[in-house]
């Protein structure tokens, strides 16, 4: 069943954080292993408006129900970094805009790279663009989502919990609307199914790759999907991709934690 614009219309909004205590966080502190991983989503989740900048330069501006969704995806995601942000500072350390400032500022080259990245692959695309920006950002909102749960399981503390539960049921409205959008819009074009799976196989990395140094990078993936039940929710998310339109057998996720086990074997 396709989920349309109106029904995630009416259903987004600012993240409602009544009841949630932040000053448990001072009492009972978040073992080191979550904090950078908090850290980590702090820095991806206030960069969602670099990527609807880079978005806004492509076919998916000329789509009205895109840009509605967009409009309210980007929101919604401010939102989940100020709460994170909020238990970073619970625990005495930057968040919000001197960290996202600093952020930006390291990156300030590599961003327009990446700006230009994204210019010339959807010149490439053409309207299957559209198609190929679902489909991305179904993956990601996927393993964010994921993420989120199991850092909710190996962190253990029960107001990270509720907060990490919250922010998961709205990426959940963000996972109807991009899986909805990419299986309708994969299913009407064979030459979007190519082009989303070449793009896939060659140029998708785990979500913040493009922002966060590779040491960080490797660290999320390890602390959140390596082992077996890590190893199993990796595998879910790729079973999820398997179901797209001519996307099969990609196994984006298990590539990158198999990947990631291998060099550290290796080092």
């Amino acid at each position: 069943m396709r989920t349309t614009i109106d029904s995630y219309r009416h259903r987004a909004g600012r993240l409602n954080l009544e009841g949630i205590n932040f000053d448990d966080f001072k009492d009972q502190p978040l073992p080191g292993a979550a904090l950078r991983t908090l850290r980590y989503m702090h820095d991806v989740e206030h960069h969602t408006v670099c990527y609807l900048r880079d978005l806004l330069l492509t076919p998916a501006h000329q789509d009205p129900e895109i840009t509605s969704f967009l409009s309210c995806w980007v929101f919604e995601e401010m939102w989940h970094g100020q709460a994170i942000g909020q238990v970073l500072e619970a625990h005495g350390e930057a968040a919000g805009a001197p960290r996202i400032a600093a952020l930006r500022e390291r990156h300030q080259r590599k961003e327009a790279v990446t700006t230009l990245s994204t210019i010339a692959s959807a010149a490439f695309a053409g309207r299957a663009f559209i198609a190929l920006h679902m489909t991305w950002g179904a993956i990601n909102e996927w393993t964010t989502q994921a993420g989120y749960g199991r850092l909710s399981e190996r962190a253990g503390h029960p107001t990270l919990r509720e907060l990490l539960g919250r922010i998961m049921k709205q990426e959940g409205g963000h996972i109807d609307f991009y899986a909805s959008e990419a299986g309708r819009r994969l299913s009407e074009s064979p030459r979007a199914q190519k082009l989303t799976r070449f793009f896939l196989s060659h140029t998708w990395r785990p979500v913040g790759s493009g922002v966060m140094p590779k040491k960080e990078v490797d660290f999320l993936v390890d602390y959140l999907f390596d082992g077996p039940e890590g190893q199993a929710v990796a595998e879910r998310i790729d079973r999820r991709v398997d179901r797209l339109p001519g996307q099969g057998d990609l196994h984006l996720l298990t590539t990158a934690v198999t990947k990631l086990s291998a060099q550290r074997a290796a080092a």
